[in-house]
């Protein structure tokens, strides 16, 4: 059984004040890097580019760079993070009565432009021909199961015992492994295209993964009776 959700009918969080121009520069700085460092792995596969190389093609020094990133890894995990972080954002903003699987899938829905997925489903397409990457990777959606756990348990009150750990990682990881099922999915039927309209497959895949785990893995064919039948459970995901 899952710890109690907080408040019942409790509002939405509010929503976050505008970032300063400051933050606007800063993160500005940190996509240029991101995507300095895209254009060299594109280039020249991962490794196979420096800290100063991707200074050079950002436009900005080798010590700025190290204000932002510690290694050219840390940059191309970034892009899964960043992923991560906008949906945990979504996350965050959903009412905290709501059960949490369908919190997590109306986070993804709100990530409407399914471009926001491309550098994802890029990374994830070249890890699929370079061990070096996809270890990579692997450790940052690793990394990416402890950040669900904690906004995870955000949303619960009371004491965190052994069973309410265990709940907690658990749910995350089974959230990243349906999130790893529905990208090699994607990659299976769509073969990495990044157009609009495969990148809209995937965002698709990816709610749909969600809404499996929320159902507990029905059968596909038997959950219509089911719904029709079952009575719903305060225990419920």
């Amino acid at each position: 059984m899952p710890p109690s959700a907080t408040g019942p009918g409790a509002p939405a969080a509010a929503p976050p004040a505008a970032p300063s121009r400051r933050e606007l520069n800063k993160a500005a700085t940190r996509q240029a890097i991101i995507d300095a460092a895209l254009g060299l792995l594109r280039a020249s596969g991962p490794g196979n580019f420096t800290v100063e190389e991707i200074a050079d093609a950002a436009g900005i020094s080798r010590r700025t760079f190290f204000n932002y990133f510690g290694s050219t890894d840390a940059v191309i995990a970034s892009v899964t993070h960043g992923f991560l972080d906008n949906a945990l954002q979504q996350f965050r903003l959903r009412p905290v009565s709501e059960p949490i699987l369908e919190a997590a899938k109306a986070s993804l829905m709100a990530l409407a432009d399914p471009m926001t997925i491309a550098p994802l489903a890029e990374l994830y397409t070249l890890g699929l021909s370079n061990p070096q990457l996809n270890r990579s990777e692997l450790e940052a959606w690793d990394h990416c199961t402890a950040e669900i756990i904690d906004a995870a348990r955000s949303r619960f009150t009371g004491p965190a015992g052994a069973l309410d750990e265990l709940y907690l990682r658990a749910l995350a990881s089974s959230v990243i492994a349906c999130g790893k099922a529905a990208m090699d999915l994607w990659f299976d039927r769509c073969h990495g295209d990044l157009s609009p309209a495969s990148l809209s497959t995937l965002r698709q895949l990816l709610i749909d993964s969600m809404s499996l785990l929320g159902s507990g893995f029905a059968s596909p064919a038997a959950a219509p009776a089911a719904a029709s039948t079952a009575t719903p459970s305060p225990d419920r995901f």
